[in-house]
Formats: C-alpha cells, structure tokens, sequence
C-alpha cells in the first residue's frame, strides 16, 4: 500500500515577544538573515514549507516592514535549497481597548488598513501566504487584546490573494472560523483546492483535542486540504492526530520552543522530530515539488 505524503510546515519565528530564557548559543531567528537560515535548515532537515515573519533586528519585536518581508524571502530563494514559501498576512489586527472606554483603542493597538497588510504579499509574491479567519479575544504573554478580522477586511484580502495568484492558507481558530472560511469559498474569493489550519489550543480558541480535531474536519469541504495544529506542549501530539485524521503537519518556534520540558528546541529540531513522527505513523513527508503539486501551486 503506497504511503499517503504529509506535507510538513515549519513556522520559524512567529510574533510573540522573546523569552528571554531560550538560550543564546540556540540562536532564535530575529534578523533576517537569521531567519532565512533557520528557514534553509529546516528545509533541510525535511519540512516541505517554512512559514516566515519578520522581526525589528534591533529590538527583536514584530514587525510588518516589508523590506525586512523582502530581504527574507529573496535570501531563501536564492539559497538553491528548495522549500515552499508561505508568508504571514496576520499583522495589523491587534485591538487594545482602553480600560476607561472599549470604544477607542491604546496607542499599543495596530489594525491598519487592507492595504498596508497585505503590501508585503504583494511586494514578495510568496508560494502562500496565511489568511486569519477569525476575531477573537486572545492574550500574548500576559496582555489581554482583540484579535480583530472582520468579515469585511477578510473578503477584501481573499480577493487580494485571489488577484496575485497567491494561495491563502485559511487559519481558524474556532468552528465559527471554519464557517466563515467555507463562505469565503463558495464565494469564491478562494480558488482552487482550498487550504484550511486548525490553530488549536490558543487561549479561548479551540482546545488541542482529538474530539476538537474531528468536529472542525466535519466542516469542511470536501476537497479541502487541512493541518491541525497545538500550541505548546501540545504541538507534537497535535501532529499525531492531525496524522492520523488524514491532514497535514506544522511545527516550529512560532507554536513551541520545546524539545522536551525544560529543554529548548531548535526549528531543525522540531522539524526532525516531526518527520519521525509521520514516518513512524506509516507515512511519507511531501518534498516540496510534491506539496506543489498536492496543493496546486505554481512552480517559482
């Protein structure tokens, strides 16, 4: 019986602020140049995608610079190692609400417009570039905000996306996310076979269960391609069962800095960990050209 190919995404660097415990000999990816390399090495060690943000060199915080989106981006490329190249779309959506009147946001809030978030989309022509199907309340590190999508803002990037020939990968949170999402499609703001990522176990998200897993897969369409993925702790049996279900896989410091507790990972690391576990689960990770060619993407 020929084994089933799971595509493997690593996502390198993620948004959250730095802890200042993982280790500097580690070396977690902040400038670009240190991103594009831990984007190469986990290609390397086997993941079919790597999924790229950015970060101020200097100060090692989020960023939405497109130049910095850019210089990443053009590094990998021209590296010679081949890997698919997914983007994040999901900066200017933070609402701070003043504590003194919800209605008006802190000067820490960043929700900008269609066009300033999906300028570096449009400047770097990525393989995919994610799509954040969702408004909710969520917390980074010990800050309290609204991650703010709304269905208007949402339709108009889908079309952005649809404009450039850039794949959106659909990331939900919840099953009201996936609904929104399957709308999106029948609209068809999304063309093609479309890609959904269950983000599980988030703050008042979806919790990374199996029983979770299993209701947001009943509702999607039934030629979509999905990956399940946890948070934390939970990234690596999240990938289990994402095996298992029939979807796809995602690791990396974004999600988990551990290896183990106490002992902190590397993206090559988690990357390697999660090839062994597919394989020993009966599969087969896809290459790169093989996750192209399952998710109908252009050759670049």
């Amino acid at each position: 019986m020929e084994k089933r190919k799971v595509i493997l995404t690593c996502a390198i660097t993620g948004s959250a602020r730095l802890n200042p415990k993982y280790p500097r000999e580690l070396c977690f990816p902040i400038t670009p140049e240190q991103i594009s390399q831990s984007s190469i090495d986990a290609a390397k060690a086997g993941a079919s995608i790597v999924h790229v943000h950015v970060r101020d060199p200097k100060t090692g915080l989020p960023t939405r610079d497109s130049r910095l989106f850019e210089e990443v981006v053009n590094r990998i490329r021209q590296s010679g190692q081949d890997v698919v190249i997914n983007v994040t779309c999901g900066g200017g959506a933070f609402f701070l609400p003043d504590p003194e009147n919800e209605g008006r946001g802190l000067p820490e809030s960043d929700v900008a417009s269609v066009e300033d978030r999906v300028r570096h989309i449009r400047d770097c022509l990525p393989d995919i570039c994610s799509l954040d199907v969702t408004t909710a309340n969520q917390v980074a590190g010990e800050v309290e905000h609204v991650y703010l999508n709304t269905t208007r803002t949402l339709r108009a990037m889908a079309r952005v996306f649809r404009d450039l020939g850039v794949k959106p990968e659909l990331e939900t949170f919840q099953a009201g996310d996936v609904m929104f999402a399957n709308q999106l499609v029948a609209e068809g703001l999304v063309e093609g076979l479309p890609l959904y990522q269950f983000v599980l176990g988030v703050k008042w998200g979806a919790p990374a269960t199996v029983a979770t897993t299993l209701y947001m897969r009943s509702l999607l369409p039934s030629d979509a391609i999905w990956t399940a993925m946890g948070v934390s702790r939970m990234q690596m049996p999240t990938a289990a069962t994402s095996v298992l279900l029939g979807g796809n896989v995602r690791v990396g410091l974004e999600d988990n800095l551990y290896l183990d507790r106490g002992v902190f990972a590397t993206n090559p690391q988690l990357v390697e960990r999660a090839v062994t576990i597919i394989r020993n689960l009966g599969e087969e990770v896809a290459s790169p050209d093989e996750a192209r060619q399952m998710l109908h993407l252009r050759k670049t």
